[in-house]
């Protein structure tokens, strides 16, 4: 049943990008760390958190400045 509900959210928040992504997730932890235990006005927070964790993670991408791979092909200035 929590899945039912969350899907939902998680999907849309799928569709964000990296900022937006990162300052929701940084938020949502601040309000899980500053609430005491017993309140909680947004239903399964942890389990948003641990949702959005996985999204920022899977999209969390390569800079653009790395080297680019040393595989041969490349000519050295």
């Amino acid at each position: 049943m929590r899945n039912a509900l969350l899907l939902p959210f998680l999907n849309w928040a799928r569709k964000l990008r990296y900022p937006t992504l990162f300052k929701l997730t940084a938020g949502l932890f601040v309000a899980s760390v500053l609430l005491p235990p017993g309140l909680d006005p947004i239903p399964f927070l942890d389990e948003l958190l641990f949702g959005l964790g996985t999204i920022l993670l899977a999209n969390w991408k390569r800079r653009k400045d790395d080297p680019p791979p040393l595989d041969g092909s490349a000519t050295q200035p």
